[in-house]
């Protein structure tokens, strides 16, 4: 807390944040209820930036005045004020609650809004996000383990103790794990996981069992670390049940997804090349004969679902790969860490004892 600013309930109740830093800025790292309506542009901030290097803070200053002015002053002042009338309860927030919230805060007054300001701004949210993660790891966890395809995920999310990593990462874990939603930055991410850390306050943890990364993002190293030292339950489902729900998830929704998104034509040539992609990914473990087999077979897959609009085809190449590559591979992992399990079940019986 902060000259009375209560950070984490701020972030715990999606409080809204105008985020007047850069574009630049905000790419690199951001909370989840911001939005960001920049007092400049990248390149004016590059620019302001310069010159106080080399004319120092007043002449810094004026420069910023010359570049925002006119038209443009009045259209950022306006973008402004209309998402303060449409969030009264929001605040100001810059890099660190330091000249441009305070700018931007004057400017607004003058346009009749008085809007308060996150004192100490990003970077004071940024240290308590970080603060809360290693707080709130420290409960006790429990890891939902099983091979591809036996709803790990889901269990997740159907837990009301649950965090949903992948969902936070956008992406599933896997070489085919991308989703059509961008991955955040680091910062960004790590923002997302300790604003829902704060949120639900659960006395334990449901988390699937997860690698270092997902996707590009990695997770923090006291989660990691809290996560080795955790019990595992562990989903065995029949084989049948696992390619069911794959064939959902990777073929009749991303197909469904990349249409609705690029339309029919474009959307075919993007599902494709992700299909394609995720195979390339692994193609050295699998070595290239394999790799070689399963492309042939992925693309008549591919033929065969263009003419029907049946995915079912894809198990030609689906099936062997789990037995071959995924299967083995998860399986060695978990025997690595068979003094953590403590159940195994189906994925009902997992449901069931996890309540």
């Amino acid at each position: 807390m902060k000259d009375g600013m209560d950070y984490r309930a701020l972030l715990a109740s999606d409080t809204p944040l105008i985020d007047v830093r850069a574009p630049i800025e905000f790419a690199q790292g951001a909370m989840p209820a911001a939005l960001n309506l920049p007092l400049m542009n990248d390149d004016e901030r590059a620019a302001v930036g310069t010159c106080y290097k080399r004319e120092g803070p007043d002449a810094a200053l004026a420069l910023g005045h010359s570049l925002v002015n006119g038209d443009t002053r009045d259209a950022r002042i306006h973008a402004w004020r209309e998402t303060c009338l449409a969030h009264p309860g929001g605040y100001l927030c810059c890099a660190r609650g330091g000249q441009r919230s305070h700018i931007s805060q004057a400017w607004l007054k003058e346009a009749g809004v008085d809007y308060p300001l996150v004192k100490g701004g990003y970077k004071a949210l940024r240290q308590t996000a970080i603060q809360a993660t290693a707080e709130q790891v420290q409960k006790p966890m429990v890891l939902i383990g099983g091979c591809t395809g036996n709803g790990k995920t889901r269990l997740v999310k159907q837990h009301t103790q649950g965090i949903d990593l992948e969902g936070l990462a956008h992406h599933r874990g896997s070489s085919f794990g991308r989703t059509l939603t961008p991955q955040l930055s680091q910062a960004s991410f790590e923002n997302q996981l300790a604003v829902e850390l704060l949120k639900k306050d659960a006395a334990r943890w449901v988390l699937e069992d997860e690698g270092r990364m997902i996707g590009s993002n990695h997770l923090p190293e006291c989660l990691r670390d809290r996560m080795e030292q955790a019990s595992i339950v562990v989903v065995e489902d029949p084989f049948e049940i696992r390619l069911a729900r794959l064939r959902e998830e990777y073929f009749d929704h991303m197909w469904a997804d990349f249409s609705s998104t690029y339309g029919e034509d474009a959307g075919w040539k993007e599902y494709s090349d992700y299909l394609h992609h995720g195979l390339f990914a692994i193609r050295r473990r699998l070595g290239l004969q394999r790799f070689a087999e399963f492309s042939a077979l992925l693309d008549s897959a591919l033929i065969q679902q263009q003419r029907s609009g049946n995915t079912e085809a894809h198990f030609s190449w689906l099936a062997p790969l789990l037995n071959d590559y995924y299967d083995p591979m998860y399986n060695y992992q978990l025997e690595q860490k068979a003094e953590k399990i403590v159940y195994r079940g189906t994925f009902c019986d997992v449901g069931d004892y996890l309540k």
